[in-house]
């Protein structure tokens, strides 16, 4: 008999995914691009950016996005690219690509079914959830209509 398992046993907090150092440059970066985020929410989207980051590369093609708060993590990240890189290889075994949406393209079943997977992928993938920075899913405006994971399939 087989037996599965919709979620993992137990859960990973992501930040420890990420070399201290890493998390308190990423912090920096978050802080200084959004004065009104405090240091701790700042290492808290830095926690989320990673699992979503891992959880799209374990799970290329889901259509997975960000929320806008953890959606500053993952640009943070991406500017410091070697660590981004690097990052990228060791935990989702590839290069997780940023995607933006075009203006007119919309993403498959809505962006509540989005986050709906996303978050689901997040928890499958064995990673905590901070459901305070998952209110919704980003918009995205400095990529026009929204960002999601990896290649679409290409």
């Amino acid at each position: 008999m087989t037996i599965t398992l919709e979620r993992p046993v137990s859960t990973t907090d992501p930040l420890t995914l990420i070399d201290p150092a890493v998390t308190d440059r990423l912090t920096r970066r978050i802080t200084t691009d959004h004065p009104e985020i405090g240091t701790a929410t700042a290492r808290r989207i830095v926690g989320q950016a990673a699992a979503f980051i891992a959880a799209s590369g374990q799970q290329p093609g889901q259509s997975l996005a960000p929320s806008e708060l953890v959606d500053y993590g993952w640009h943070a990240f991406i500017l410091h690219t070697a660590d981004y890189a690097q990052f990228c290889e060791r935990v989702a075994g590839t290069f997780v690509h940023h995607v933006p949406t075009d203006e007119d393209e919309t993403m498959p079943g809505g962006a509540q079914a989005t986050r709906t997977r996303t978050l689901a992928t997040i928890t499958a993938a064995g990673y905590t959830i901070d459901e305070e920075l998952w209110p919704d899913v980003a918009k995205c405006t400095q990529c026009h209509a929204g960002c999601t994971d990896s290649p679409k399939n290409s």
